[in-house]
């Protein structure tokens, strides 16, 4: 309260800068934004600052020991204790159980396998640091008050109703108060002048209630009181009213708490009596106030001769000895006046600008990503032919045949398929009855009753009808298709099977003919199935996935033998929307009812591609489970991310057989194709039980067929088969093809013998799964051989006619007759050549042979040529074996090399891809245990092939991405180095000993190589030095939290030294950027010292240097405040942009300590403003270049570029009028 008054009384005294009375005159008045004319003789503006060494912060620490922990406020001065830790996440899928089979990991032997599977099972590791919250711009602070939208109302005098009749010596206002004015002297009560009667000023005084209750006193050179007054006395903090006529004649004394006083005198007796009954009556009916509170909070009573008397001496005396219960009332009433009451800073208008250029972004862990994901289901597939199948013909009409659909995504704007086919089987159980029991073992069925089998914890039933699937779109737009292929059981040809259900007479009687064939078909050639007819509907309306709910499936046109393919159907997708050429193609009547829909949030009962329930799984006999279709995803950088589950799928798509010239066989017409994948060749082998069924048939079978043309000897095929792929592949994997020619011929003639023999091989043809170790994908030409002997897969070709292996009969001469795709979805196998050979040779070293530094120099360098897409998906495993690579480097050229493949890495990453590498630094990166003094450390090797990196001038494409991607590797040293300390217990020790010599010089030499390039690369490379400039700030700031303080001091020194005044304005950006985001530390207080290094008594004004200007000492005691005052005070002598730069960054920092909740208290408040103390003399100094447009947070009339703005701290009364009307013309 006290401190209120003396400010405000202060405006009246007379207290000024000697720099502002050695100012020229003139320079008192500037013209906003214009410079001063004139600069101070003495002043050099290319002069540089002396360089202030920092204080040694660990050795202070121990030497101020006891001062600093008998300190009430030591908690400002010492750092936290577990200020970081290392933090493990659990990792979280979406499935219900990881997607890791259980011995995958016993299986895997390759190095590439093994660690996918182990980063696919890792949990997330980060280091916390416990404060982080507080370590960025004020605007980032937890709990930050927000601006209110409406700021309490305060009462002025002004405002209230008063009767202002000036012959009334007393008036109430309408608060009932007290209210009095009158002409009166003051006296001037400055210590540095003697009170005469020449120092009395006549003022006119106006005593006045606030809406809070308390009383003012002000005083105005006039009558006209609604002007500002000239000064205040808030009567709130008056001790007691007594006549002084030492002085001068009716005069009176006002003895304030803190023991100052004010000396006013009126012009008569009557005048003296009325103002000091008036003020008597104030500080009573105050004093009784706060007595009555005093009464209601602790019970206590005091009797009415305790209260003070009227007398003049025996008032004095009462009030002095009630001075202690008037100093707890005064600080009651201080207490409620300051509810509601706001912070300077909440009113600035930065405070509530939304400004997010400095926030980091927000860092996720890595996570299963899908594209527009939407529902379809499967309703009904019903044709023109219907009858009761049943053989008492008892039952509903449904198709006189079972039909089996598959429905798939076609992109014909890409001109590719873009899912995996959806199998459906939407046939009545009365028509699937029509198998019978030696044929409805289909595709690769054992004939063991399934029902009671489990598949990953789901009754196996539960998966083998499927009706609805969940697809997924990574590019939506308006040529996306959904297509079904609809097909039945082998009869014949398919224009003879099609013609009755494109009649719609007597379909009674065909109804019935068509249903006698169908049963004899399904008993005899049940496994067997042939093209029918196939749909079509869009997707999305829109490029932005907007789902097309209201289309419907196209009419069911006849499939043609002759464009069965894929890429055939692409074409006829292109004239889908052309009525003219659509209506050309031959119709089967009929009706496929499927709906599309957007997927729920909330989804229950799905399964994953490879029927691993997803969260929020139902088990019952009732539910209806959903499949989620895989989604073939572009292999392009910009659409891949990194793989996180484990995923082993390949996909066969046997394509055409060229068999018109084949001499081997009399019959091979109706062929067909059966898959099966082996891991031998022997005689015994048995193909693996890891195709994935079709609806009906086990979820996993042991061979597929592909559809059968009737009487083609060069058939095509479109069927796609999906295998689950073993975890770990050898070079005896591989899928093997058999064919067989089918006979259609369902005549009851003939002898039992022909009867039976419904199938007959054809020809064999077999495709190894690995080639130079990479499984094999696109498309392959095979040769096909009559005969399969034991050792197939050893027959190779010698030349000159000569063979290896086993002797085999050629079909057609050994031509490659047989076409056969295969497509890997995985995420732990890769088709790039140079990862695959780089993690080979690793493995190779790892297993003990002689590594060779050449030669793995030589596969580092081969990553430059590593696909995107590959380098994406596989991110957090190539990184961490890079990482372990470094670490483990025997030569320098090995370290330098990884790291530029690191370089590399990144670079294409930051194509929009960025939020992956943060994530892999802030929640997977992690080091290696290092146990021995010999072990090397990643923050170790990175920093010294980063220094060799940036000592390079020959590869400057190199050096110039390490500077603009320098933030992931700065922060790869951060995170390597707190895990150092915490795993190796090295977070008791000192701080000095935590880190080798050789480290430090290490991070010295980094510090003063990034410098030069950070300069001097501004203008050529403004986005490199930028990136470079913010990195390294970040690196430093942290750097506070792991190592020696006095250390980091001097590295910011050595920052400091690449700048000088009168440098271009890119570099103090440079320079006040980097100032800032080390001010933002969160624990700048502590890293400051707010404690006196002085002596412990004042008595010179020297001793206030010490803590309280901006001398060399205070510079180097609180270095990093002192620092920034410094440079502030270097920068205001520059132009106008630079000095709004510098003002900004100390402006924000000291908005961010207001807001700071750590720091709420008054006592933390009044310590943080000691640090703060120089900057009033550096103010005082330059007050003539700052101007109201520079630092105002209030908007400006800019309506005239002549308006003066008068810069005055002088007091107004201590020059008098005439200086007054000099100063404001």
């Amino acid at each position: 309260m006290q401190g209120r008054v003396n400010r405000l009384f202060k405006k009246e005294l007379g207290f000024e800068s000697p720099q502002k009375c050695r100012a020229a005159p003139c320079e008192a008045e500037l013209e906003i934004g214009q410079m001063p004319l004139t600069e101070p003789a003495n002043k050099n503006l290319d002069a540089k600052p002396k360089d202030i060494e920092p204080i040694d912060y660990e050795n202070v620490l121990i030497q101020k020991k006891a001062q600093i922990f008998s300190d009430p406020l030591r908690d400002m001065l010492l750092f936290p204790n577990e200020d970081f830790q290392i933090r493990i996440l659990k990792r979280h899928g979406r499935t219900l159980s990881s997607t890791v089979p259980e011995n995958a990991r016993k299986e895997a032997h390759s190095l590439l396998v093994t660690e996918c599977i182990r980063t696919y099972n890792s949990d997330w590791h980060l280091i916390h640091f416990k404060y982080e919250d507080y370590s960025g711009d004020f605007r980032q602070l937890p709990n930050k008050t927000p601006r209110p939208e409406k700021l309490p109302v305060h009462i002025f005098e002004v405002d209230e109703d008063v009767d202002k009749d000036e012959d009334t010596a007393s008036l109430g206002s309408q608060k009932g108060g007290i209210t009095k004015q009158g002409w009166l002297y003051k006296g001037n009560m400055n210590s540095a002048i003697s009170v005469t009667m020449r120092s009395f000023k006549r003022r006119f005084f106006h005593l006045t209630q606030l809406g809070d209750g308390s009383y003012i006193l002000n005083f105005y050179k006039d009558e006209k009181i609604s002007k500002e007054p000239k000064g205040s006395i808030f009567l709130d903090s008056c001790m007691g009213v007594v006549q002084n006529n030492k002085i001068r004649r009716f005069a009176f004394e006002l003895k304030m708490q803190d023991k100052s006083s004010y000396l006013l005198a009126a012009e008569s007796d009557q005048e003296v009596e009325e103002w000091i009954g008036s003020l008597n009556k104030i500080l009573q009916s105050t004093f009784e106030a706060a007595m009555q509170e005093k009464r209601n909070g602790e019970s206590l009573e005091i009797s009415d001769d305790e209260l003070p008397g009227q007398g003049k001496s025996e008032h004095a005396t009462s009030w002095e000895s009630l001075h202690s219960d008037l100093t707890k009332s005064a600080r009651e009433i201080e207490t409620k006046k300051n509810e509601g009451r706001l912070k300077l800073f909440v009113l600035d208008a930065d405070t509530q600008k939304l400004d997010f250029s400095g926030v980091e972004p927000d860092v996720k862990p890595f996570e299963e990503k899908f594209g527009k994901r939407f529902l379809v289901k499967c309703n009904d597939l019903s044709f023109n032919l219907q009858s009761c199948v049943a053989e008492n013909e008892e039952g509903p009409t449904t198709n006189v045949e079972p039909f089996f659909v598959t429905l798939a995504l076609f992109d014909i704007k890409n001109s590719r398929k873009i899912s995996a086919d959806f199998h459906v089987d939407l046939n009545h159980p009365s028509v699937r009855q029509m198998f019978s029991n030696s044929a409805s073992i289909m595709n690769g069925g054992d004939g063991l009753a399934t029902s009671q089998k489990n598949v990953n914890g789901i009754p196996e039933s539960m998966l083998q009808y499927p009706k609805q699937g969940v697809f997924s779109v990574t590019c939506p737009h308006q040529d996306i298709f959904l297509v079904a292929r609809v097909e039945k059981v082998l009869q014949g040809g398919i224009t003879q099977c099609a013609e009755p259900y494109m009649k719609s007479s007597d379909s009674a009687k065909v109804a019935q003919k068509v249903l006698k064939n169908a049963k004899q078909a399904c008993s005899r050639l049940g496994q067997y199935r042939m093209p029918f007819a196939w749909a079509a509907r869009p997707v999305f309306k829109d490029n932005q996935g907007t789902l097309d709910k209201s289309a419907r499936f196209s009419a069911l046109y006849r499939q043609d033998s002759n464009k069965l393919s894929n890429e055939d159907l692409l074409k006829l997708l292109l004239d889908f929307r052309k009525p003219e050429k659509m209506s050309k193609l031959p119709v089967i009547l009929g009706n496929l009812d499927v709906n599309i829909d957007n997927v729920a949030s909330d989804f229950l009962s799905c399964v994953n591609s490879s029927y691993i329930p997803v969260k929020r799984f139902e088990n019952g006999t009732k539910v209806t489970v959903t499949h989620e279709v895989e989604e073939f995803v572009p292999c392009i950088a910009k659409l891949s991310q990194p793989f996180t589950t484990y995923n082993n799928h390949f996909y066969v798509y046997p394509k055409h057989l060229k068999y018109d010239s084949q001499k081997s066989f009399a019959k091979a017409r109706n062929i067909a194709v059966c898959i099966e994948f082996r891991d031998c060749d022997e005689e015994d082998s048995q193909p693996l039980k890891c195709i994935y069924g079709r609806p009906g048939s086990p979820v996993f079978t042991r061979h597929a067929f592909a559809m059968v043309l009737h009487h083609h000897q060069n058939p095509e095929f479109y069927d796609e088969i999906k295998v689950e792929l073993p975890t770990q592949l050898h070079e005896k994997h591989h899928l093997l093809f058999t064919f067989y020619h089918v006979s259609c011929d369902s005549s009851s003639k003939g002898t039992t013998k022909k009867k039976e023999t419904i199938e007959s091989q054809v020809g064999y043809a077999w495709l190894p799964l690995l080639k130079d170790g990479r499984v094999v994908t696109n498309e392959n030409q095979i040769p096909v051989s009559a005969n399969l002997p034991v050792g197939y897969l050893s027959y190779q070709e010698l030349g000159m006619g000569k063979h290896s292996g086993p002797e085999i009969k050629w079909v057609d001469g050994a031509k490659h007759i047989f076409k056969v795709a295969t497509h890997l979805v995985s995420t732990i196998y890769t088709q790039d050549q140079h990862m695959d050979n780089f993690f080979q040779y690793c493995q190779k070293c790892d297993s003990g042979a002689q590594a060779s530094g050449t030669e793995l120099v030589k596969f580092l360098k081969s990553l430059h040529a590593m696909e995107s897409h590959v380098m994406i998906n596989f991110l957090p495993t190539i990184l961490n074996q890079l990482f372990r690579v470094l670490a483990r480097a025997t030569q320098e050229d090995v370290a330098v090399n990884v790291t530029r493949v690191l370089v590399h890495i990144v670079s294409q990453c930051h194509e929009g891809l960025e939020h992956y590498l943060r994530s892999y630094i802030k929640f997977v990166f992690k080091t290696e245990p290092c146990n021995s003094s010999k072990c090397k450390t990643v923050h170790e090797e990175l920093a010294k092939s980063m220094t060799v990196l940036l000592k390079t001038t020959a590869d400057f494409l190199t050096c110039n991405k390490l500077l603009k991607y320098s933030w992931f590797f700065l922060e790869a040293l951060i995170k390597s180095m707190a895990q150092h300390l915490i795993e190796t217990s090295k977070l008791k020790l000192f701080r000095n000993q935590r880190f080798p010599a050789s480290y430090q010089h290490t991070v010295e030499t980094l510090v003063n190589l990034l410098m030069p390039h950070i300069t001097q690369k501004y203008k050529d490379k403004p986005e490199e030095a930028r990136n470079a400039n913010h990195s390294l700030a970040v690196f430093i700031k942290r750097c506070f939290s792991l190592m020696d303080r006095g250390f980091v001091f001097k590295q910011i020194n050595n920052y400091m030294k690449w700048f000088s005044p009168g440098n271009p304005k890119t570099l103090f950006e440079l320079k006040f950027e980097f100032l800032g985001v080390i001010c933002n530390h969160e624990h700048f207080i502590p890293l400051n010292l707010p404690m006196l290094f002085g002596k412990g008594r004042v008595q010179r004004y020297q001793d206030l240097q010490l803590d309280f200007t901006l001398a060399d000492d205070f510079c180097k005691n609180h270095f990093l405040v002192g620092l920034l005052l410094r440079e502030v005070g270097s920068a205001l002598q520059e132009y106008r942009d630079v000095r709004q730069i510098a003002i900004s960054v100390l402006k924000s920092l000291m908005i961010k300590h207001t807001f700071d909740d750590r720091y709420t208290a008054k006592s933390h408040q009044a310590r943080i403003a000691t640090l703060y103390l120089p900057l009033f003399g550096l103010l005082l100094e330059n007050v003539q270049r700052v101007n109201v447009k520079d630092c105002s947070p209030f908007p400006m009339n800019q309506s005239s570029n002549k308006r003066r703005v008068t810069v005055q701290f002088t007091n107004r009364e201590h020059h008098g009028d005439s200086a007054e009307a000099r100063k404001h013309p």
